[in-house]
């Protein structure tokens, strides 16, 4: 028997648990639980302006009791397992909360052991990363301190949050290298396991220019298989040729792999087809493929979108729709189109807004922006419009 039951469990206090449960009691959802242990809520993508120097990793972070929804009850605790049939979430405290509906928006986990030397090489010579909160500020005073040498800028071959973050921060570094006079001293390496800068042409083609302005060189197709810390090297194998090689740094920013939780990966809602575990559901209406009465959303699910910030957005109205009509007896006619949008600073004045869709379709929602071009309102959108429309709106349910 359930120690408590709900009419709407969410998993996950991240930007989809939040507003999902925003939009719940916005449909007069009158019993909505949200299970996440965290005290703090952070504003992920502002993580690359901290490493670029361009922000300070406090402003990414606020209170996870002033961001969850007035009428949510809040489980503090982690979901560590679900039982669809039964229609129960176990957590670690060992409880077992019941629900009619249950939301998973559990994220996605870092997997920085894939890598070998990884564990032991982060935080310390050189070697940082944006993806974690206590990491960025490590990769600004790298970035200040770094005069000459290899700089490595990685990026993993399986799906990622953010995927164009490897890049932003190399722009970042370079533009201040270049600042500072020391650009030509230090010889970027960027490593990217895809065939090309970008998944469309129009906006990998302004990248290679962009790259190429860097001096930046830039190995396509390619991983970073190996780190050994004590040596200063990194080993890099390009999946094309087979060939590896070992390159010295003086700077690193890695990108580590990433896949669902472990525990959401061994629990009856990860799609067997899917390598990284993750939640089998409906591209469209993110129902489960199996298990009517549970939805999904953002980075730990199978939809094939960019996971972004900007695809949640238009994922919770969708999934809140869907789910309120299955309460009802009745069939959802929300449907994701798969969009996404990344914001892809190529200076630090600059950036290059791609937004698309499942079909990479350009969804331009700035009628004043060319969006084939970098643009230099950089400073208003990335570090003060979009964080507003995080915190004002995407989390309150009103956009």
């Amino acid at each position: 028997m359930a120690d408590q039951h709900h009419q709407v469990v969410i998993i996950g206090g991240g930007s989809g648990g939040i507003s999902v449960a925003a939009r719940l009691k916005k449909a007069q959802i009158a019993d909505v639980a949200l299970i996440e242990p965290s005290d703090a809520h952070y504003y992920q993508p502002l993580w690359t302006l901290v490493g670029g120097g361009r922000a300070k990793a406090p402003d990414s972070a606020r209170p996870m009791a002033s961001v969850i929804p007035a009428g949510v009850t809040w489980i503090k605790d982690a979901a560590t397992a679900i039982a669809p049939e039964a229609h129960t979430v176990t957590t670690a405290g060992g409880k077992t909360i019941g629900y009619d509906r249950l939301v998973v928006a559990a994220g996605i986990q870092l997997d920085w052991d894939a890598i070998p030397g990884l564990p032991e090489a982060i935080g310390k010579g050189g070697v940082s990363s944006n993806y974690r909160y206590d990491l960025a500020p490590i990769t600004w005073q790298n970035v200040e301190k770094t005069k000459s040498g290899n700089a490595i800028f990685h990026m993993p071959p399986n799906p990622i949050k953010c995927a164009g973050a490897p890049q932003k921060i190399a722009y970042l570094a370079c533009d201040y290298w270049r600042e500072q006079g020391v650009l030509g001293n230090i010889n970027p390496i960027m490593v990217l396991p895809t065939p090309a800068m970008f998944g469309i042409k129009v906006w990998s083609d302004v990248l290679v220019q962009v790259a190429a302005g860097y001096g930046i060189d830039v190995r396509l197709n390619s991983v970073i298989s190996e780190m050994d810390p004590d040596r200063g090297t990194v080993t890099i194998k390009n999946n094309e040729t087979g060939e590896s090689e070992t390159v010295e740094y003086s700077f690193a920013h890695m990108t580590p792999p990433q896949s669902a939780p472990d525990w959401l990966k061994n629990s009856p809602l990860a799609d067997p087809d899917s390598p990284f575990g993750y939640v089998g559901v409906n591209k469209h209406t993110l129902q489960h493929n199996v298990y009517p009465d549970v939805f999904a959303l953002g980075d730990c699910t199978t939809t094939p979108n960019s996971k972004t910030g900007a695809a949640i957005r238009k994922q919770a109205p969708v999934l809140v729709e869907n789910l309120v009509a299955s309460m009802k007896g009745s069939v959802g006619a929300g449907s994701y189109d798969g969009y996404a949008s990344c914001p892809i600073t190529t200076s630090r004045k600059k950036m290059l807004l791609c937004e698309f869709d499942y079909d990479f379709n350009l969804k331009p929602s700035l009628p004043v922006v060319d969006q084939k071009k970098e643009f230099t309102d950089y400073n208003m959108l990335k570090k003060v419009g979009l964080p507003n429309l995080y915190w004002n709106f995407m989390l309150k349910g009103r956009a």
